[in-house]
């Protein structure tokens, strides 16, 4: 979609301190939370390693996580502190010497034997959150847990989802005032999703927002039934953000259920009032109560598995020269967005990877379908791009206010899907409704690419092609640097302007996850974990086992540094 409205960027001292918005209180050689800040930009100040000597970049120390599967975590640093979740629960959360590697103290808890088998897409986390001498970690079993920062003590533990149902939780909570805010996983059960704030000091809920309606509710005109509905996935299994000066919560909510679309209404792509709200969407939610405030539904009425979760990035922009605040996502549809956050209003979407299923957006907002890219039920609709993994998955994006780029790691797959009626399982199994042939590689042949999008200009910049997906996310620097990895192990660092490899490091294992940078006593870290995804066969297929048989799996945290002078 051509954007009808001039944008620029407001830069500066600022658009600087913009980027911290809700973040943790923390210094600049922090990385207080998930997206460094609570606006997810995933970029940090420091820059004493730069363009100039990341040659000279060495192995400081190494960290072995103990557990093989997919490493996703992202660690927080607090001081002189860095705590780091394993998979599998997670299995373990370490409090760390961010100078050594030093474990200071270690939470192992229990986990049920059966905590996996209702999870659709392994078993990982993604690290935790942090506030006022409290780690939030969301665990696979449907509990948060507050922790005590210095001692690592269980201060309380919450229920927050069944885990026998599929609503497992594998992402950090956010932040926001004295509440801790969460959603979880479930698109592939039959399930309904929520988003709940719990208070910091009790662990007591204060507020929950569903993201289906329930009958007479506003919104539930978009589904054909109650039952339909309340069964009807759209959970926030990815990470929050938050801007305290609207005092608005940002999640993305996932695929409706089943993914067969003509069982949740018409079997067609004139689907009228039959969306699925709020599923596949953007929530502004009221950091108090929890109400929705506004949405912007990417994929209305998804048939794809498009979803709408990836995370949220706030930046403020120049529009027809005034300060706007805006929100940017790169979404697995393929439409690389921009939003007023205030009230939802769309500025822009375009195409940021390879699709044929849409031909742009049209002016309420829709996607316009390319007809026979639609899969109906028994009907197969063949060349699907991107596929169900998205142009972009959960590997987070990076925003860099110097250069006014955004880094985006991509997929280039593509699919071909049908649907079938499926009747409502038994709690605990999928709820797809659906047959595919996934994934193959689309123009080009290469399985994913890192690049460089320019939020005003609507267009890539840049482009490293990778053989295989599941690029890693990024993390750009003052230093105009952008770190990321990929699936054969290779952590690289490129010049933030052009893309140019300046420096790399063989790992051992797959890199899906984003770097984190950070200082202690004046010297600057950049630390990488290392361990493939894990993914199931069914969902996977020829890809992942391609994947298996290139390459190896891992469990290790390297942290990088500049020789000690």
């Amino acid at each position: 979609m051509r954007m009808r409205r001039h944008l620029g960027l407001a830069l500066g001292a600022a658009a600087l301190l913009a980027l911290g918005l809700g973040g943790a209180r923390a210094g600049d050689g922090d990385w207080a939370s998930y997206g460094h800040d609570q606006s997810n930009t995933r970029f940090s100040p420091l820059d004493q390693i730069s363009t100039s000597n990341v040659k000279d970049l060495r192995v400081a120390w190494a960290f072995p996580l103990g557990v093989l599967e997919g490493q996703e975590s992202t660690p927080l640093v607090i001081g002189d502190t860095m705590y780091v979740t394993s998979p599998r629960g997670p299995k373990y959360v370490y409090a760390l010497d961010a100078r050594d590697g030093t474990i200071r103290w270690k939470y192992a808890p229990e986990m049920p034997a059966d905590v996996s088998a209702a999870v659709c897409c392994g078993s990982v986390n993604r690290g935790a959150a942090y506030a006022d001498g409290r780690l939030f970690v969301s665990r696979l079993d449907g509990y948060l847990v507050a922790l005590d920062a210095k001692t690592g003590k269980q201060l309380w533990k919450t229920k927050v989802s069944d885990y026998k149902k599929g609503d497992d939780m594998t992402s950090p909570p956010t932040i926001v005032k004295n509440l801790v805010v969460t959603g979880y996983a479930g698109g592939e059960y039959a399930t309904r999703g929520s988003i709940t704030a719990f208070d910091q000091a009790t662990g007591k809920e204060v507020w929950r927002t569903y993201t289906t309606p329930a009958p007479g509710e506003k919104g539930s005109e978009t589904w054909p039934s109650t039952e339909t509905a309340l069964h009807g996935g759209g959970d926030a299994w990815l990470v929050g953000s938050y801007d305290p000066k609207l005092n608005l919560i940002y999640y993305g909510t996932s695929n409706p259920a089943p993914w067969a679309a003509g069982q949740r209404g018409p079997d067609s792509s004139n689907y009228g009032r039959n969306t699925n709200l709020y599923t596949s969407s953007t929530l502004a939610l009221d950091g108090d109560t929890g109400k929705i405030v506004w949405y912007y539904q990417q994929t209305p009425y998804d048939a794809w598995d498009y979803d709408g979760v990836n995370e949220k990035v706030l930046v403020d922009l120049t529009v027809d020269g005034k300060s706007v605040p805006a929100l940017m996502t790169a979404d697995r549809n393929g439409y690389f967005y921009v939003l007023d956050r205030r009230n939802g209003h769309l500025l822009s979407a375009d195409p940021f990877v390879h699709m044929t299923w849409s031909k742009g957006i049209a002016e309420d907002g829709r996607p316009i379908e390319v007809a026979g890219h639609r899969p109906m039920i028994d009907k197969w609709a063949r060349d699907l791009c991107p596929s169900f993994y998205g142009g972009k998955n959960f590997p987070p994006t990076s925003y860099d206010p110097q250069t006014k780029l955004s880094y985006v790691p991509t997929f280039n797959l593509c699919m071909d899907e049908v649907g079938h009626k499926v009747a409502v399982p038994r709690e605990g199994l999928f709820y797809l409704g659906t047959e595919f042939n996934c994934c193959y590689a689309g123009p080009g042949g290469n399985g994913g690419e890192f690049i460089a999008w320019d939020p005003v200009e609507k267009k890539k910049v840049w482009g490293i092609k990778e053989d295989m997906p599941f690029v890693g996310g990024a993390l750009s620097t003052a230093g105009g640097l952008v770190f990321y990895g990929n699936m054969q192990g290779v952590f690289k660092a490129v010049d933030a302007k052009d893309g140019h490899v300046l420096w790399s490091f063989p790992t051992g294992s797959g890199i899906s996850q984003g770097a984190i940078t950070y200082e202690v006593d004046g010297r600057q870290y950049v630390a990488a974990l290392s361990g493939r995804l894990v993914g199931p066969p069914g969902f996977a297929g020829a890809l992942g086992a391609k994947i298996s048989a290139a390459v190896p799996e891992g469990a290790t945290m390297f942290v990088f540094a500049l020789p000690a002078k």
